[in-house]
């Protein structure tokens, strides 16, 4: 099915940064939902298809002074009831955002909180796992003096945790719970009511709560992440086997033929808990240390974690098999409520809410200032919010942002770019559109203003710069399905960055070495604290074949603009003014040749890279950098002045070695074909152009002629011998 596009282009012009492209004009385009979701929206609703659209007003109305909302509830008047933790309160928090503390307790946190058909207000804690009953407009009370409607201390089963609460139709309140999963009921209408268990399970936690449309409850687990429908007689039916070990949460509604579904989001993989324990620690009963064993939603709530395996919402409907609805591998759910419009999720750990259609496509409706949207409470005007990371109540209200609009992320053209015309296509034309530009990343230091644009018509009128940003006023029914913006970097100079020469080398063409043949590798020096701009592959080692007849010289380099390059070698003498070309046109970072090409001394190499390739005649540009000094020596030593007289049963012998370009290495000789023994030259230090020997060596016999055989190297391993016969 084919849809409507609207793709907008603005032509740029940028500088630094590498670009992947080449020469020419550019186009950065977003057209999906991963390219728009990286962006800005206010009021503005990103659709999986990848359009925006307007979307519901969102506005802050309180910010607690807790880290973290676990639980929200409303009246018929629209006060918000917020169940908040570190610290542990419930406060009253009005339509216009007036807050009043009704509850504090010295537990870690609210975990859930509903209101009664009586107007009363309960308030469950962990980890004590009471359930307070507080009067809505009553003065703030503690943990010592408001009513308590449930003390797991006073049941059998004694449970350590109280996850969520729930009434049904005849106002009778359901008690969910961990350490051991159970559901207890209470009569608030009858004086003195003692809780009943009704409901256990063999699972860790009864997570979540609510009703079907017949009133039977239904209860998500954590374990297995079972879905149970409980009958009014207390008798469970597992209607999912989720496959995921948690279910975070549960609500229904009706599909589009009017009949009843079931949703509910799970979350962890099964056998396996995807997070630690969760490290908090606090004082039950003012004397015991406890450590809370929690659900993994609730961990990672708490410590802001990633689940690795994200989150699924499921579908049960009264006719079909259970469907996957949505999933995401990065997003926690936290919450579900049915609309008439959709779907709505709660989601962690970036703080957004989705709404979820039945043929599976969403709209990601809001991005809020909190690592976590954990609940809803809907009121006349809309759906009240509560997030955790930092404490917060927000309202997303019934009709669309009427100031609904959109900004995109920061686009890095990498380099310094012409800015040129802009680009459009949508179902409806019904927005204005804005560009600005700057030369920092961060849009707040010093950029240009917003300009107003006229898609398919001029430039972009922003300047020439190398960040850009567009943003998008959208009205009534506008729908953008695609951005894209077209821009043409300023042509920089390429960059030789880093030259090695590695005489006694020569590039293995073939990649195989003869077995006959020793191996080197070519490699630059350690970049790491380096600013050099190394590309991709220049840490790899240069294989080359161990040859004394050969010099290779070896290149990084790169392009800011992406350019095609060439370049040129050129050599010069210690001494000598002039560079002297040895080959041009080079297209890889390496250049292998004679050693024989260049007399023996000290010399540089220098790379010359050039962008022509990429470009009009006339318009390259080059950059060169020169290497270190290196020497060529392939004439072996000059052995002079040996001569060699007998002593008693030695032979003395007295040389003069000397070489051209480097230094002697080193030196060996050998009497009457003997073994060669290493000698040491006057001095000791062979660190000069020319050495001198002088020792005395043992002779098997006295008598008779002997030879004895001078044989010196320099440092290029170049070797020349002498000899003299003594009688």
């Amino acid at each position: 099915m084919s849809r409507p596009r609207f793709s907008l282009q603005l032509l740029l012009f940028v500088a630094f940064a590498p670009l992947a492209q080449g020469q020419g004009t550019h186009l950065w385009t977003q057209s999906r939902y991963e390219e728009f979701e990286r962006g800005h929206p206010h009021g503005a609703a990103i659709r999986s298809d990848g359009s925006i659209i307007p979307g519901p007003k969102l506005s802050l109305v309180s910010s607690t002074p807790s880290t973290y909302i676990w639980a929200l509830a409303a009246d018929g008047s629209g006060n918000a009831f917020v169940g908040t933790g570190s610290p542990a309160t419930v406060l009253k928090v009005s339509a216009d955002g007036k807050s009043t503390k009704l509850f504090e307790t010295k537990d870690l946190s609210v975990q859930a909180v509903r209101v009664g058909g009586d107007g009363s207000v309960y308030a469950a804690t962990l980890p004590s796992g009471k359930v307070y009953r507080l009067k809505a407009d009553g003065p703030a009370v503690d943990d010592t003096s408001a009513t308590v409607v449930f003390d797991p201390a006073k049941t059998d089963e004694k449970p350590k945790y109280i996850w969520d609460l729930a009434f049904d139709a005849s106002g009778r309140l359901y008690v969910a719970t961990g350490g051991p999963a159970a559901v207890y009921r209470i009569d608030l209408k009858q004086q003195g009511a003692k809780p009943e268990l009704f409901f256990k399970s063999d699972e860790q936690h009864i997570r979540c709560l609510a009703f079907d449309h017949s009133g039977n409850l239904l209860a998500g687990s954590d374990g297995t992440g079972l879905i149970y429908r409980i009958d009014k007689s207390g008798k469970g039916f597992i209607v999912y086997d989720a496959p995921k070990r948690e279910i975070t949460a549960i609500t229904t509604g009706n599909d589009s033929g009017g009949k009843e579904v079931i949703w509910a989001s799970a979350v962890g993989e099964r056998n396996r808990s995807t997070l630690p324990l969760l490290p908090v620690q606090g004082i039950a009963a003012a004397t015991a240390t406890i450590t809370i064993v929690a659900p993994g939603s609730v961990q990672a709530s708490s410590s802001n974690s990633v689940v690795s395996d994200g989150s699924d919402i499921y579908e049960l409907a009264a006719s079909g098999a259970p469907r996957k609805l949505w999933s995401d591998k990065e997003t926690v759910v936290y919450a579900l409520h049915s609309t008439d419009k959709g779907l709505l999720a709660a989601t962690g750990n970036r703080g957004r809410i989705y709404r979820i259609h039945q043929n599976g496509e969403f709209e990601d409706l809001a991005h809020l200032e909190a690592s976590q949207a954990v609940g809803f409470a809907e009121t006349k005007e809309g759906y009240l919010i509560g997030t955790a990371n930092s404490g917060k109540l927000y309202m997303l209200t019934h009709a669309a942002d009427p100031e609904a609009s959109y900004e995109s992320d920061v686009f890095d053209a990498g380099v310094f770019s012409k800015w040129g015309r802009v680009e459009a296509h949508s179902t409806s034309h019904d927005f204005d559109l804005y560009g600005r530009a700057g030369n920092v990343e961060n849009p707040d230091r010093d950029w240009g203003p917003w300009v107003k644009v006229t898609p398919n018509a001029g430039d972009l009128g922003v300047g020439s710069a190398r960040f850009v940003q567009w943003k998008a006023a959208l009205r009534n029914n506008a729908s953008i399905a695609s951005i894209g913006l077209n821009y043409l970097p300023v042509n920089v100079a390429p960059s030789v960055d880093e030259i090695v020469v590695q005489p006694g080398a020569r590039v293995n063409f073939s990649g195989q070495a003869q077995q006959s043949q020793q191996t080197i590798n070519i490699s630059f020096p350690s970049t790491q604290g380096s600013s050099i701009n190394y590309s991709e592959g220049t840490n790899t080692p240069l294989s080359a074949i161990r040859d004394k007849t050969a010099v290779t010289a070896r290149w990084a380099a790169h392009d800011d603009n992406g350019d095609e390059l060439t370049y040129s070698v050129y050599f010069r003498g210690d001494g000598d003014s002039d560079w002297r070309l040895l080959k041009d046109g080079v297209t890889e970072k390496y250049y292998s040749f004679d050693a024989a090409l260049l007399p023996d001394g000290g010399y540089r190499i220098r790379v010359v890279a050039s962008d022509a390739p990429s470009h009009n005649p006339g318009d390259a540009l080059t950059s060169d950098r020169t290497s270190d000094r290196f020497s060529i020596d392939t004439a072996p030593p000059v052995i002079t002045a040996l001569a060699a007289h007998l002593e008693a049963e030695k032979v003395h012998v007295t040389a003069t070695a000397s070489d051209a370009a480097t230094p002697i290495g080193h030196a060996e000789y050998s009497v009457d074909a003997g073994p060669w023994q290493y000698i040491e030259p006057i001095g000791q230090l062979s660190d000069s152009l020319e050495e001198h020997y002088d020792f005395s060596a043992p002779l098997k016999a006295s008598s008779g002629e002997h030879l004895v055989t001078l044989r010196v190297y320099d440092r290029y391993e170049n070797v020349t011998a002498a000899k003299t016969v003594v009688r």
